[in-house]
């Protein structure tokens, strides 16, 4: 089944879906993006990637197209004409088009591009991950400085899932100054008993929603939490004392 897309205010065939050679999020990597889960054909958490999604574009000054509300009538409207049950919504929302390439935002007044589509995931909330657990290789972090804003620089991000890869691992999570920051498209914890550990927020990392909701399970759960640095050596003591779900290399 061909999927519908939405483009610019049009809910169009993929194949049809179209934008400017120009348009900064393909010249600059100038935008930002969100992926919202769908569970049981819901939307998960919509509140929470919308107020991240507004903090990203604030933070690069990017004009925000439309209110949530808008926002989530095209999630929703995407939902139905994909007959999406399980799988994410992608969204993605640049700086726009302007008449040529220049290092120089555009005016004010150019309007952002806005494209949503959807991935279909069976088997989403039963992922055998989950149970079985991942091998993790360390890489370098070499990223820019504002990992808290969520913008469409995945390259590193897409070199080191490869890194894995090759290394026969599933994930790497990055290091910086001894300390890990976070996973290729994840936040990183370790479980250390009745306590999980997972790097403070800053902008060294993503204001995880998924991170968000951990944490406070774990506290529903009588966990304790803390929030700080940990280190691939604390990690694979961790790893070395539990049952091994996460094995960092």
């Amino acid at each position: 089944m061909t999927r519908t897309v939405y483009v610019n205010g049009e809910y169009l065939p993929e194949h049809e879906a179209k934008v400017s050679v120009f348009d900064r999020g393909f010249l600059m990597a100038d935008g930002v993006y969100e992926v919202t889960s769908v569970l049981g054909g819901k939307l998960i958490d919509f509140e929470g990637h919308a107020k991240r999604l507004a903090r990203s574009l604030s933070e690069l000054q990017i004009r925000k197209p439309m209110e949530d509300e808008a926002l989530l009538d095209i999630h929703r409207e995407l939902v139905a004409r994909n007959d999406i049950d399980e799988g994410l919504i992608y969204l993605q929302i640049t700086r726009g088009a302007p008449n040529d390439r220049d290092f120089i935002f555009p005016p004010k007044d150019t309007e952002p591009t806005v494209v949503l589509f959807t991935q279909s995931k069976p088997g989403l909330a039963d992922s055998p991950a989950a149970r079985t657990g991942l091998k993790v290789i360390s890489i370098p972090d070499i990223r820019w400085g504002r990992r808290d804003i969520k913008t469409v620089q995945l390259l590193y991000p897409s070199m080191g899932k490869m890194m894995a890869k090759a290394a026969g691992a599933d994930d790497a999570w990055m290091v910086e100054e001894g300390a890990v920051t976070e996973g290729t498209s994840n936040n990183a914890y370790i479980v250390k008993g009745n306590t999980i550990v997972t790097r403070h927020l800053g902008n060294e990392i993503l204001h995880g929603i998924t991170r968000a909701a951990v944490l406070r399970f774990a506290r529903e759960a009588q966990m304790q939490v803390e929030e700080r640095a940990f280190t691939i050596e604390e990690a694979q003591d961790a790893t070395r004392r539990s049952s091994p779900r996460l094995r960092p290399s």
